[in-house]
């Protein structure tokens, strides 16, 4: 699938976004190796430490079907640059690999990246 329909389909995910609180909605979505899709979009909570990004509903929902391997991540929100993942959210995206991300806005402004560039020292445990 071509990164246009990817970003396209991480809109059409935003416009789901629960955000009563702060009104910035994201949408994401994962491609895994395996070929399978799955998309996210941020969820708010009035206690916002229950607060779930887009990025990370995305790839939990690929780990819950059962997909570890993921292939590409795409994020993207109503920004004036690519929208770029928060902290939690990279170190997450770290315990699935090096994979390729796609930050993307409403302008058509998109940036190609690895999980690695975003955050080059994750924390990793030794296995």
């Amino acid at each position: 699938m071509k990164n246009e329909d990817l970003i396209e389909m991480a809109v059409e995910s935003m416009k789901k976004a629960y955000s009563p609180y702060s009104g910035f909605r994201v949408g994401a979505v994962v491609v895994t190796k395996s070929g399978k899709i799955f998309t996210g979009c941020n969820i708010e909570n009035s206690s916002y430490g229950l607060t779930i990004c887009a990025e990370r509903v995305a790839i939990f929902s690929a780990i819950a079907s059962g997909e570890r391997d993921i292939e590409k991540l795409v994020v993207v929100a109503d920004t004036p640059e690519p929208v770029s993942p928060c902290g939690a959210c990279r170190q997450v995206m770290s315990e699935f690999g090096d994979f390729e991300v796609i930050l993307a806005n409403f302008q058509g402004k998109h940036t190609i990246t690895k999980v690695s560039a975003l955050l080059p020292y994750a924390f990793k445990l030794k296995r």
